[in-house]
């Protein structure tokens, strides 16, 4: 992409992906140019991150909305008057209707805290830990009608270890997070990664089904 690529940032929370974004980019790592920050929830500090870096902040709270359907489209035509080259999910706890999905398909990323396709949905540190996991970790990937189940990008690996909690578990899981979610942003940004036939090609490589992996030891 000859101009930097245009990327719409939706949050649920306290947005510490979106911090790494953030970072990223006034560092001159992270080539994007973050357009908007859109959040489903009032009084979040993620909005606060944004409005710190200067970000246009979007609220379309879903308590105003009387199905998901409803809000989903409008949520879209949000998104749509920034005209982002990308869609990146960052925390933000809403399932998407299909319609919406295959509106964004190939143009939206999400980050899911586990090795997918283990543990999709809520509490995976916990579940990880009592299923006696050696490794965990936490996956980037494109988004499709499947609840975190488009093809994988990129993973990042830690050590479960045997005095881990979830929230201790948690944190190192999150320290990678804010690695790897860049980096995925990163090579959409310069035209190396594509969704082709609900393949992640990387380079013009098609990645293995777990995507690209990065290992990380550290306690």
């Amino acid at each position: 992409m000859s101009n930097k690529a245009r990327v719409v940032v939706l949050i649920s929370g306290s947005g510490s992906n979106l911090q790494a974004l953030i970072d990223g980019v006034q560092s001159g790592e992270l080539p994007i140019n973050l357009a908007a920050v859109i959040s489903n929830r009032p009084d979040v500090f993620g909005l606060e991150r944004a409005t710190k870096a200067n970000i246009p902040t979007e609220l379309l709270d879903h308590k105003t909305f009387t199905d998901r359907e409803s809000f989903d489209r409008a949520l879209m035509e949000k998104i749509d008057s920034y005209q982002p080259d990308l869609v990146v999910l960052a925390g933000f706890m809403r399932i998407l209707t299909p319609e919406f999905t295959q509106h964004y398909l190939g143009r939206m990323l999400n980050i899911h805290p586990s090795l997918l396709p283990k543990f999709q949905g809520l509490h995976t540190h916990q579940r990880a830990i009592d299923a006696g996991e050696s490794h965990h970790g936490v996956t980037v990937h494109f988004v499709t009608a499947e609840l975190d189940g488009g093809p994988a990008v990129v993973q990042a690996r830690v050590p479960v270890l045997a005095n881990d909690d979830a929230s201790i578990l948690a944190k190192r899981v999150q320290r990678q997070e804010h690695v790897i979610y860049p980096l995925a942003v990163k090579w959409f940004a310069q035209g190396d990664l594509h969704m082709i036939d609900g393949k992640s090609v990387l380079k013009g490589e098609p990645l293995p089904a777990s995507g690209f992996l990065i290992s990380s030891d550290e306690p």
